[in-house]
C-alpha cells in the first residue's frame, strides 16, 4: 500500500516536489490523473478515477475555477478532505486526511521519509531556513500562475507582466545569492525541499518559452529572454545540474527538453498549486 495518494492534472511541474522527495526518501506514493480536458470527465475523490453514471448521480457538479473551465465532478469527500478544491490534492492511505498545496504534499512525504533523508535539514534551524525559501516560492509561484494562465487564455496586461517579471526577478536573485560564492544546495549540505521546489517551480514556469508569440505580440519582453541565464548563473547552474540527478531526471529532464525544443508547439495546462 502507498504511503501517500496524490490526484492532479497531469504532467504537473508541482507533482514533482513530491515525487523527487518520494525518491530520495524512499517513500511510497500513488498517482492518479489525466490531461486537464480529461479530468472534466473524471470523478475527483480519494478513488479518482473516470466517471460512470452512477458516479455523476452521486457526485456534485462544481464550476472549475483556476486552470480548469467548464464543470467538475467532486464528491462530498473530496470538498470535505480538500476546501479549496484544488489540485493536486493528497490524501493519507486510508482517505480520512485531506493534505492540499504542493509544498504541503511536499512536506508530507519529508516527514513520512525523514529516518531515510533529511530533507528538511539536519537541525530545527535548517529547517525553518527551508521553510523560508518555500514560503518565498510561493509569492513566485502566485505572480507566475496568473501570469501563465492569462499568456494561455490571451489576456496578458502590463500589470500581469510586469508583476511577474518582478516575482521572477526576486526570486532568482534569491536563489542565486543563496548559493554564492561556491555552495553546492541552497540550504545546508545536501538536498533539501528548496533544491525540490525551485527546480519544480522554475520548470513549470519555463513553459513561457512555449508562449514566446504570445508575449512579443503584446508587445513585451519573455522574461525568459536568452540572456537570463548570466543575469542569474548560479541559479540556472543549480537547474542544470539538478535536473541530470538521479532523482530528478525522471521527471525534470524530459519535460525541460520538450520545452527547448524548436519549434515546441504550444501548451495547454491549467497551472494550479
Amino acid at each position: 500500500m502507498s504511503q501517500l495518494r496524490i490526484f492532479s492534472y497531469l504532467p504537473n511541474p508541482r507533482i514533482w516536489k513530491a515525487t523527487i522527495a518520494a525518491r530520495l526518501s524512499g517513500v511510497e506514493i500513488e498517482i492518479r490523473g489525466a490531461s486537464p480536458k480529461e479530468l472534466q470527465s473524471w470523478l475527483w475523490d480519494f478513488d479518482a478515477h473516470p466517471l460512470s453514471q452512477g458516479d455523476q448521480a452521486a457526485s456534485q457538479e462544481v464550476r472549475g475555477q483556476t486552470g480548469f473551465k467548464g464543470t467538475l465532478h467532486k464528491t462530498r469527500a473530496f470538498i470535505e478532505a480538500h476546501p479549496f478544491g484544488t489540485v493536486p490534492a493528497a490524501f493519507s492511505p486510508d482517505g480520512a486526511v485531506g493534505i492540499f498545496e504542493s509544498n504541503s504534499i511536499m512536506r508530507a512525504v519529508a516527514r513520512l521519509g525523514e529516518k531515510n533523508f533529511p530533507l528538511y535539514g539536519r537541525n530545527p534551524y535548517e529547517a525553518s531556513r527551508v521553510d523560508s525559501f518555500l514560503d518565498a516560492s510561493l509569492v513566485f509561484a502566485r505572480d507566475t500562475q496568473i501570469y501563465l494562465l492569462a499568456l494561455i487564455g490571451g489576456t496578458v496586461s502590463p500589470e500581469i507582466h510586469a508583476r511577474a517579471r518582478d516575482a521572477f526577478a526576486v526570486y532568482a536573485a534569491g536563489i542565486n545569492q543563496a548559493l554564492s560564492p561556491h555552495r553546492e544546495f541552497i540550504v545546508g549540505d545536501n538536498i533539501t525541499l528548496a533544491d525540490i521546489c525551485f527546480v519544480a517551480e522554475l520548470s513549470l514556469f519555463s513553459n513561457e518559452k512555449t508562449r514566446y508569440r504570445e508575449v512579443e505580440a503584446k508587445g513585451f519582453a519573455p522574461i525568459l529572454h536568452a540572456g537570463v541565464e548570466g543575469e542569474f548563473p548560479l541559479a540556472f547552474a543549480h537547474l542544470a545540474k539538478l535536473r541530470k540527478h538521479p532523482a530528478f531526471a525522471p521527471d525534470v529532464d524530459p519535460y525541460l527538453t520538450k520545452i527547448e525544443t524548436p519549434k515546441h508547439g504550444n501548451g495547454d495546462r491549467p497551472v494550479t498549486r
